[in-house]
């Protein structure tokens, strides 16, 4: 695979960013993913972090070097975060459970797939078009998709999330794909802290106006003044996909002189940076990620 990453994520006017994103890769399939902890409820940075690092160790366990099912990788893997945060909030006996969006991207054999839960968005832009766009589980999105059919009350708060990572129930995780990738074809994670200050159509114009590492850093730019001293964190990941042959154009990254068995990661570097600028306790963070890995240590040796 060949493929160029740019990714931003900045506090805005919150105390912490509870934001977190990140990346790994084999030589045949790459995964992308972001989460953003929702406030009102306890340590969302955790949250947001326990998500990702889940995404990334069973990634590291299932793509040898490719995943025989992606979609279903990405329904289990996200799932599986879920319950970690559930087991996250017994073990300390929380009164509530650390809860969190996530969007992944799965880039597979000139294939993408993807998945999310909560209202981080993935957008796809080719040329000068929006492609794909996921929807929100929200009441807002529900109204629009299904207001022909379930009006909803007016006095529903339609910003509210009715599924996430941590909640009680089971969460609803909507997955898509394949989608066959042309070369240029970007694909856009991003928290609400963008796309709720800044328009799809804007959001798509400067994808497809400027390179991904002139885009990304301005659109998060226009979310923090459009959204001022109050701007949520805004966190923004982008791929520009370049194909799975042998390339000649410079920069991004190219996998394809990776063995069977190599796999790398900026989703746990990425952690603990995030962590230390968020004053987190980093031996907790440690702590966590062992637990993780034990946990889907002892699940796979279930199913043996």
């Amino acid at each position: 695979m060949k493929f160029s990453v740019y990714q931003v994520s900045r506090k805005g006017g919150r105390d912490k960013n509870e934001d977190r994103m990140g990346y790994c890769y084999t030589r045949d399939s790459g995964l992308f993913a972001l989460a953003d902890g929702m406030g009102g409820h306890p340590e969302g940075e955790v949250a947001s972090q326990l998500a990702l690092q889940t995404l990334a160790a069973l990634f590291q366990r299932s793509a040898k070097p490719r995943l025989e099912e992606p979609l279903r990788f990405l329904q289990e893997a996200i799932m599986n975060g879920h319950h970690q945060l559930l087991r996250y909030a017994t073990e300390r006996g929380l009164i509530d459970t650390p809860r969190t969006t996530v969007v992944a991207c799965l880039l597979q054999g000139n294939a993408a797939y993807w998945a999310h839960c909560g209202d981080s968005r993935l957008y796809l832009v080719r040329g000068d078009k929006l492609v794909a766009r996921t929807r929100d589980h929200s009441y807002s999105e529900l109204q629009e998709t299904l207001s022909q059919v379930v009006p909803l009350n007016d006095r529903v708060n339609r910003n509210v999330l009715f599924t996430c990572l941590g909640s009680p129930g089971k969460p609803v995780v909507d997955t898509a794909g394949p989608l066959l990738m042309h070369a240029g074809d970007r694909v856009m994670l991003c928290s609400d802290g963008l796309w709720g200050s800044v328009s799809d159509a804007i959001i798509t114009e400067v994808l497809a106006t400027y390179p991904i590492a002139d885009a990304v850093p301005e659109l998060v730019e226009r979310a923090l003044r459009a959204a001022g001293d109050k701007s949520d964190n805004v966190t923004v990941l982008t791929v520009e996909w370049e194909g799975t042959e042998e390339v000649d154009s410079t920069g991004g990254i190219s996998t394809i002189s990776l063995g069977d068995e190599v796999f790398a990661s900026t989703i746990q570097a990425s952690l603990a940076a995030d962590a230390a600028a968020d004053d987190l306790d980093e031996a907790e963070i440690e702590r966590s990620i062992r637990e993780i890995n034990e946990a889907i240590k002892r699940s796979s040796s279930k199913r043996r």
